[in-house]
């Protein structure tokens, strides 16, 4: 069983021939959405399905200019148990709106406080802003999804008892692998980020973690187990 705990597969060119194969496969899947909007249109899709879960998201590098959709993301959210894509990015791409995503994250986190969710979080050049965000809400279950930030901040995402989903773009960087090299092998997952990374071979994470299909079954399990 293959758990692939960040994708868009609704941004791929055929999901529901995607899905129908990871479900037929026995993989679990959590679907990201970058909008609420993308998140009403795919929820009829996946009626029936055991394995494939539908996130509902509002992606940092989009939300300036979709700051409306909040009021349908507060809406949608009591109707998924996954939130993501959310987060902050202050990379050269995002740096521009940084004060419309803090703000727009600060409702976002208000509406999630306190409910059981798990959320996948992006934190390009922002994660210790994140981080400080997400324990000012007291916002459990976290998946900091391909962290490439610093490497002294990863113990202080350890302590609220965060996870990583590590892909197969991470395991072929050096700075990757030094990141994977100081995560505890109890808070790691996987993921692939497709279709936006090319580089989606799970099994291939597995041997470079030394780690197995029920490692990673059992700190999933342990996450689902946390957010009841």
């Amino acid at each position: 069983m293959i758990i692939d705990t960040h994708c868009h597969f609704d941004m791929m060119p055929n999901p529901e021939g995607y899905i129908s194969a990871k479900e037929k496969a026995g993989d679990i899947v959590i679907g990201m959405t970058n909008l609420p909007s993308h998140f009403k249109m795919g929820q009829s899709h996946l009626i029936g399905y055991k394995h494939i879960r539908l996130a509902l998201g509002l992606h940092p590098l989009l939300a300036a200019e979709n700051r409306k959709e909040l009021t349908l993301f507060k809406r949608l959210v009591d109707q998924t148990s996954y939130i993501g894509e959310i987060g902050l990015d202050f990379s050269t791409e995002g740096i521009a709106t940084k004060n419309e995503q803090i703000s727009v994250l600060w409702e976002v986190l208000a509406t999630i406080k306190g409910k059981k969710k798990i959320v996948s979080v992006h934190s390009r050049n922002a994660e210790k802003e994140l981080l400080d965000m997400l324990c000012e809400f007291e916002i459990k279950n976290v998946i900091f999804h391909w962290y490439s930030g610093p490497v002294d901040l990863i113990p202080a995402i350890i302590e609220r008892g965060f996870y990583f989903s590590i892909n197969e773009s991470m395991c072929r960087s050096k700075n990757g692998q030094s990141i994977i090299g100081k995560i505890p092998r109890e808070k790691i997952l996987t993921e692939t980020d497709a279709p936006y990374n090319k580089r989606t071979n799970i099994r291939m994470v597995l041997n470079q973690l030394n780690m197995s299909e029920v490692d990673i079954f059992y700190n999933f399990n342990r996450l689902l187990n946390d957010m009841k």
